[in-house]
């Protein structure tokens, strides 16, 4: 159902974004990959390749930026001529104990994972429109459940939620879907990143970490990306088009509260 259509990621690398670049890919999507780190994302394209993927293309750029995020989706628009579908995945925002977290903590994270969504939408808004295309952002579970020791997460989080909400409205008047997913705990980089943190902060381990949060969520099991992929995919289908404007989210059931 996606063949031929041209999609757009940020941090398409690793991660999430890497697994829904090959899920994609599978349906026969052109895929363009964008993140900071030239290696990763020539090794990520090689990768999609090897599994069959037809057209791909990346570009590195500081998505941190305004030069940055223009020049990336620049890039893309050369090599397709159009956008068809933005999933914004970028963002690794860090844990740390207030009030000692640095200031740059906060402003590192608003500025890759919200400021560049912002920026992205924006330079890809007149392609979608045309298209008729859609968006995702993969947000996070933090964004409902704030924590004392990633505030940072929390934050920037709820902020991408709100502008995503207000994205959608602006959808309906342009016809491009908006949508948005919170994952809970996904086995990716960024969330050995987090255990690494909490093990430091609580002189742990990080498996038991691991351990102690798969208990404390009550979950069967960590997420994959592969099952956020799996949901980016179908929110990109034809047949998702009349779900719009809303947060799906796929924690394994660890989110316990109604809203």
């Amino acid at each position: 159902m996606l063949e031929g259509k041209s999609v757009f990621i940020s941090g398409g690398s690793k991660g999430i974004g890497l697994a829904c670049a090959k899920r994609f890919a599978s349906q026969g999507a052109r895929v363009f990959i964008a993140a900071s780190n030239h290696e990763r994302l020539s090794a990520a394209t090689a990768d999609l390749q090897a599994g069959g993927a037809g057209d791909v293309g990346f570009h590195a750029a500081d998505l941190r930026t305004v030069d940055g995020c223009n020049a990336a989706v620049s890039a893309a628009l050369a090599q397709f001529g159009g956008c068809d579908i933005f999933v914004h995945s970028a963002g690794a925002t860090k844990g740390g104990i207030f009030p000692d977290q640095p200031d740059e903590d906060m402003t590192d994270g608003f500025d890759l994972k919200f400021h560049a969504a912002v920026r992205l939408a924006r330079a890809l808004w007149p392609s979608l429109k045309e298209s008729h295309g859609t968006v995702i952002n993969i947000v996070g579970g933090f964004a409902r459940t704030p924590a004392a020791d990633f505030m940072v997460g929390g934050a920037v989080n709820a902020a991408l939620a709100n502008f995503s909400k207000a994205l959608a409205e602006k959808g309906l008047l342009d016809d491009v879907n908006v949508n948005w997913i919170h994952p809970g705990l996904t086995v990716t980089e960024r969330l050995d990143g987090i255990f690494a943190d909490k093990a430091e902060q609580q002189s742990k381990t990080a498996a038991q970490v691991e351990k102690e949060a798969v208990a404390a969520e009550g979950i069967r099991r960590l997420g994959r990306p592969e099952d956020v992929a799996e949901l980016v995919a179908y929110l990109c289908s034809p047949p998702a088009r009349h779900i719009h404007g809303t947060c799906l989210t796929i924690d394994g059931g660890g989110a316990k509260g109604y809203y």
